[in-house]
């Protein structure tokens, strides 16, 4: 700033000399210099103002839909214990205004999700869509390739609206066996890479198999596992808004 501030009182005392007719040629060829200098700052200046505002534009986020199954939906726990609940305060205490709305469905299955889409998208305002289905199909033995097909189409209905996507992953047992478990694992990681979606690989990461997380069922997550699983959404979605 100091450098700055010098050259434009170089450029003052020459623009005083040229009105005088009184300078020289290099004092000349020096305000040329600084003219260029200070053109080139403001380009930058610009530059970086329209970059900052164009990413603060496209990442603006004031509404959430979870879209998944029981294990988004609140399955077996009181309204206040839902996710969508507990991941809006969470939101709320890292200074983000969201509003996170419960758009799943227990027992839903890849299939469920698509033929829902459309009427669930009818909710105005939607910004942001985390996508969690799959893990059902699985429990059934669902042949993967179909699931995957469902997830893509339930993908480009979202996009067709310009809605956002975190794409939540699940990872299968190996209770199918593991050409199942092969095929079945790559679903998501793949619709990312396609759609360039953001993924969070195994939205149960840190509460699956542990009795203290769950409810009786082994299956479903308790007040705590749904606290961690908060968090891992709300890290997904502060990345995509920074």
């Amino acid at each position: 700033m100091k450098k700055l501030h010098h050259l434009l009182q170089k450029a003052v005392t020459v623009k005083k000399k040229i009105k005088q007719h009184a300078f020289t040629l290099i004092e000349l060829l020096v305000v040329v210099a600084i003219i260029g200098i200070l053109a080139a700052v403001g380009v930058v200046a610009y530059n970086g103002y329209t970059a900052s505002a164009k990413k603060s534009a496209e990442t603006t986020i004031e509404k959430v839909l979870l879209f998944g199954d029981s294990l988004m939906a609140g399955y077996g726990l009181p309204n206040e214990q839902h996710l969508s609940v507990v991941l809006e305060q969470n939101l709320k205490s890292e200074g983000y205004k969201i509003e996170v709305i419960n758009g799943s469905v227990s027992g839903n299955t890849s299939l469920d999700g698509l033929n829902r889409i459309e009427e669930t998208l009818s909710e105005p305002g939607i910004d942001l869509i985390i996508l969690g289905l799959g893990a059902n199909d699985m429990l059934r033995g669902i042949n993967p390739n179909e699931t995957g097909q469902n997830l893509e189409k339930i993908i480009k209905v979202i996009q067709d609206k310009s809605i956002k996507i975190i794409l939540a992953g699940m990872v299968a047992s190996t209770s199918y066996g593991l050409n199942y478990k092969k095929k079945f694992d790559k679903i998501f990681p793949n619709l990312s890479k396609k759609y360039d979606l953001p993924l969070i690989p195994f939205l149960l990461d840190g509460v699956a198999f542990n009795p203290k997380l769950n409810q009786s069922d082994g299956m479903h997550p308790n007040e705590k596992g749904t606290s961690i699983i908060s968090d891992t959404v709300k890290k997904s979605i502060i990345q995509l808004l920074n």
